[in-house]
Order: structure tokens, then C-alpha cells, then sequence
């Protein structure tokens, strides 16, 4: 996949660039990012220039994780990460991907991470034709969940002991969003691709 940039009113969404290694690092020392994601903790500025010089380019190219830097418009200062995760599933027939994000302690309670959240889900639905998209986060993340309910996700339940994280086993919230399930539906790319038909289920005895 050829790296995309996304605008919104107020943000560029955009590949990593080497340079954006400090602000990165700066970002995620703040103690809920490693706590409620999988970045590394201690997070050192090593960790940082690998990640933004070698793993998100990396992601573009095998086609495992579509990561992009999300920064202001204004002044050019990183927001937060955010991009489309575990996509093993994303090409046809499932058509699934899943949205992560993070978002730096000084730019949140703004609507930012909703704010590029509705561009991704947007750009997924009508350019990669995506038909099921995926949240998930650790049991108690209530910020990711408010955040995941603001943009259209519907909650689902729990997933039991689905998460592994500093050698324990952690419950896991999950969510899904559907084109349908936005007020108006996203245009494919492609007005000849054909949507899988979905049948939901309609309720009844299962055993």
C-alpha cells in the first residue's frame, strides 16, 4: 500500500517521518499511553526512531498496519498516532480492519482523536472498502471507548482474558462500526465494487 495523507478541518493525518522521533518519544512517556497500548515501557527515544524510521514505513509497505501521524494544521505539533491495525482480514472475503489511535496528554479533551478518527473510518470504508471496522481496548480505557462511541462504534461486550499485558491476562472491550451504521454512508471508490450481503441475526433458541 502506497502511504495516503488525510485532511480534516483541523489536523493533517500523515505517514511518520524521521523527524517526528522526539515528539513521539516526548508523547509517550506520559504513563496512560503504555499503560493502555502496546508501545514499550520504559519507552526510550530508540524506541521512538525505530518505530517513526523503520516499523510505520514498514507497516506501508507489507501491507500489516496503515499507521498515520496525526498533527495540527496550525503549528505542525503531533497529536497523537492513530491508523488501522491487525489487518490481516482486510482484503476480501472479510473486509475487516480494526482502529487504534493514542493521542498526546496536552491535545486531548479537543475532539481531536474523533476528529481524525471519522476521516480514517471514512477513508477505509470508501477507498480500502472496508465493511466491518473493529475498536478494541483494554477493559476500563473508558478515554478510547468515549472516544470509539463519539465517532459511531457500537459496543459489543467483553472479550475474556483476550489481552496479555505486563504477564497478565486482561478482559478486553470490543466495538464495531459498519457503513450503515453512519448517518450517510461513505461512496466507494469503486461505485462497481459489490458490498458482501449481511444477514443479521434475527434471534431464536440456539440450543
Amino acid at each position: 500500500m502506497e502511504p495516503v495523507v488525510l485532511t480534516t478541518e483541523r489536523l493533517v493525518l500523515r505517514p511518520f517521518e524521521p523527524s517526528d522521533a522526539p515528539a513521539v518519544f516526548a508523547a509517550c512517556q506520559e504513563p496512560d499511553i503504555p499503560r493502555w497500548t502496546s508501545v514499550p515501557s520504559p519507552y526510550g527515544l530508540g524506541d521512538a526512531e525505530q518505530y517513526v524510521a523503520t516499523t510505520a514505513p514498514e507497516g506501508w509497505r507489507t501491507d500489516a498496519a496503515y499507521a498515520f501521524a496525526v498533527v495540527s494544521r496550525t503549528d505542525g505539533s503531533l497529536v497523537g498516532s492513530m491508523g488501522l491495525v491487525r489487518i490481516s482480514l482486510l482484503h476480501a472475503p472479510e473486509r475487516q480492519a480494526e482502529l487504534g489511535y493514542w493521542t498526546a496528554k496536552e491535545h486531548r479533551g479537543r475532539g481531536y482523536t474523533a476528529e481524525a478518527a471519522r476521516e480514517v473510518v471514512r477513508w477505509a470504508f470508501a477507498d480500502l472498502g472496508v465493511e466491518r471496522l473493529e475498536w478494541l481496548a483494554e477493559a476500563g480505557n473508558e478515554g478510547s471507548r468515549a472516544v470509539a462511541r463519539k465517532v459511531g462504534f457500537q459496543m459489543e461486550g467483553t472479550l475474556r482474558a483476550k489481552l496479555i499485558h505486563e504477564g497478565t491476562r486482561r478482559d478486553v472491550w470490543i466495538g464495531s462500526l459498519l457503513p450503515s451504521d453512519l448517518p450517510r454512508a461513505p461512496e466507494p471508490a469503486d461505485p462497481a465494487a459489490e458490498a458482501t450481503p449481511y444477514l443479521p441475526y434475527g434471534g431464536g433458541r440456539t440450543d
